[in-house]
């Protein structure tokens, strides 16, 4: 009967170390490299805009790669699309509404120095050249921000050896706010959350009429423990732009422990909104169960081999 019982608890003991050390390999897949490569600068452009007026600016783009290129420069509507195929909201260029009007408020000039909708230049290697491009805004502009994008896109007929057309797209994103009119700054939070393995996310929908930042903070103290953590104040903050929502994420990368008691807080600020929760997280270690249940199993055998000394005590003094 004891050799049973510990040939049994044996082989439990040796297949939860078996499965403790099993750990699966994962790959990466290279991704291919383009050809072309172009840098714009800078890469967002904040401004005041009013009715009736026109403004010109600049942005520079150099040609970062050993062959002359040509680009392509016109403006598109910066927004985002809701998705119901996975429930979320995509960046699109393509979707007017009524905060995308700026798009066809913008012109670019040219070599000649009209001022066109679309029109192409010819860049050297290495080299940097300004764009100069104009807003012109009509007589009635609406209340609340203005949202578009400058695209420079490659113009290319070389093709890649793996079949990828060699061309390279960057775009300077435009966020205009109107002086006049009512500004409404209003956010929905939604969907906090906080997981066993530290990591954080919420979702911001701007359910006003201008954009807002908005970022996230989780917090973990120790109840139980020595380890803590805090977001840094360095991670960048999201612009949420009317008729969009945003996922906010953040995780404990680095130095997680592997036991203890721990209390999480995760708070987003979102404009002029802010939501906040708690967790209480329990971690225990593999190595902590494989003991625990090493001891456990030890104990198992001391009690089935104390209650069966006693029965056979008890047996020869009965005789």
């Amino acid at each position: 009967m004891k050799k049973s019982i510990l040939k049994f608890l044996t082989l439990g003991l040796i297949t939860i170390f078996s499965l403790g050390i099993f750990v699966p390999a994962t790959h990466a897949e290279d991704t291919p490299t383009l050809g072309a490569s172009i840098t714009l600068q800078p890469v967002s452009k904040t401004m005041e805009i009013q009715s009736d007026a026109i403004y010109d600016s600049s942005f520079q783009i150099t040609n970062d790669g050993d062959a002359a290129i040509r680009i392509e420069v016109y403006a598109a509507p910066y927004s985002y699309v809701y998705s119901e195929s996975d429930d979320t909201y995509k960046l699109g260029f393509s979707n007017e509404n009524n905060f995308t009007q700026l798009s066809r408020w913008i012109t670019i000039q040219d070599t000649s120095g009209n001022f066109v909708e679309r029109t192409t230049f010819s860049i050297e290697p290495k080299q940097t050249i300004d764009i100069i491009y104009r807003i012109s805004t009509p007589n009635n502009i609406p209340a609340g921000g203005q949202y578009a994008v400058i695209f420079s896109q490659t113009i290319s007929d070389a093709v890649s050896s793996t079949g990828i057309r060699t061309e390279a797209s960057a775009g300077m994103i435009i966020y205009g706010h109107s002086s006049e009119g009512e500004v409404i700054t209003s956010a929905e939070i939604s969907d906090l959350k906080i997981e066993q393995n530290f990591s954080a996310s919420a979702k911001v929908k701007n359910t006003g009429n201008t954009d807002f930042s908005a970022f996230g903070t989780l917090k973990v103290e120790p109840i139980i423990g020595f380890s803590s953590y805090e977001t840094p104040s360095t991670n960048a903050r999201i612009s949420v732009i009317p008729e969009s929502e945003r996922e906010i994420t953040d995780k404990w990368e680095e130095g997680t422990p592997s036991f203890g008691i721990y209390k999480a807080t995760w708070t987003i600020v979102a404009g002029e909104t802010t939501e906040t929760i708690e967790r209480i997280v329990f971690l225990i270690s593999p190595v902590f169960i494989i003991i625990t249940i090493t001891l456990l199993t030890i104990i198992v055998i001391w009690i089935i081999i104390r209650v069966r000394k006693r029965k056979e005590r008890r047996s020869r003094l009965a005789v």
